[in-house]
């Protein structure tokens, strides 16, 4: 089979996947939002949720539009990935406010949830926003931008973009509550709920706690969650901050978390110890209270 048959094959059983999570949409709710446009460690009530569309499921939002994005067309290609933040008006905005100490991150991960990248571009005096980038394998990715023009709201738009090359589509991995990367133990303790609560990460190494994490972005820890099907987004921050004279470095990393709905969700870690940032990734299900009001589908032509 040639790499062009093989990424039509790939995009058709992607459309089946998607089609098969809009029908789980239907009967559960909305996909996860979470307040991820607060970038607070602490989500929106319930009632807010419910009438927010889903965060990263849109090109534009407020008005600001994602642009094309530019990129190598094959994987294992080395290039440059491009685009803009266009305004109201269609101007490039070129001012934006720090959300924990950078004015953009980026996120990219394939539909099928590997690959996961949290980056920071740079931006040129045109509004250009760019950074050096190969795509592992084929396949179609989510390529997220978070954040907040000056004076204006906090935002994640989203776009995908299509890379031929071998591809061989994942299964999502199985629930867990612990996970191991680069030699690290990270527990997960708590739930992940529709009526909120705390999660609990616990970072050991060689059976010992890590007690000296780094802070990275201006925390120890930051989590994105995607929710599997759509990759409806949200990207959260944990509770306390280095240098406030409580929250300790380590070993817990304590997050606030509300899901507007049942399903499975892939979660994402990023924490630095020893000058070095590592991600840990865990599988959830997300158990949905009955008192829960369900959030509105999410409408057509999202950036799908």
């Amino acid at each position: 089979m040639n790499t062009a048959t093989k990424l039509v094959a790939y995009t058709a059983g992607l459309a089946a996947i998607f089609a098969a999570a809009l029908g789980v949409g239907a009967t559960v709710g909305s996909p996860i939002d979470m307040s991820s446009t607060t970038h607070d460690s602490h989500t929106a009530p319930v009632s807010d949720a419910a009438t927010a569309a889903p965060a990263g499921l849109q090109v534009s939002d407020e008005g600001y539009t994602l642009t094309e994005i530019s990129a190598p067309s094959t994987a294992n290609s080395p290039g440059t990935l491009r685009f803009r933040i266009t305004g109201p008006a269609g101007e490039p905005v070129t001012a934006f406010t720090d959300q924990h100490e950078k004015p953009l991150h980026l996120i990219v991960v394939r539909t099928d949830t590997t690959g996961f990248r949290h980056v920071h571009p740079t931006m040129d005096p045109d509004g250009t926003w760019s950074i050096d980038w190969t795509w592992p394998t084929g396949g179609t990715y989510r390529v997220f931008a978070d954040f907040q023009p000056a004076g204006g709201p906090a935002l994640t738009l989203g776009r995908n973009v299509d890379v031929a090359g071998t591809v061989t589509p994942a299964a999502t991995p199985p629930t867990s509550r612990t996970t191991e990367v680069d030699g690290y133990r990270v527990d997960l303790t708590g739930d992940l709920t529709t009526t909120g609560g705390p999660l609990t990460l616990t970072v050991s190494r060689d059976g010992k706690p890590v007690t000296d994490l780094q802070p990275y972005l201006g925390a120890y820890g930051h989590l994105v969650a995607l929710r599997t099907g759509d990759l409806a987004y949200l990207h959260v921050h944990p509770e306390g901050e280095p240098g406030d004279g409580t929250t300790a470095p380590g070993p817990d990393i304590v997050f606030h978390s509300q899901a507007p709905s049942g399903g499975t969700y892939r979660l994402f870690l990023d924490f630095r110890h020893e000058d070095t940032v590592r991600t840990a990734e865990f599988t959830v299900d997300a158990a949905t209270d009955s008192t829960t009001p369900a959030a509105p589908a999410a409408p057509a032509g999202h950036g799908h």
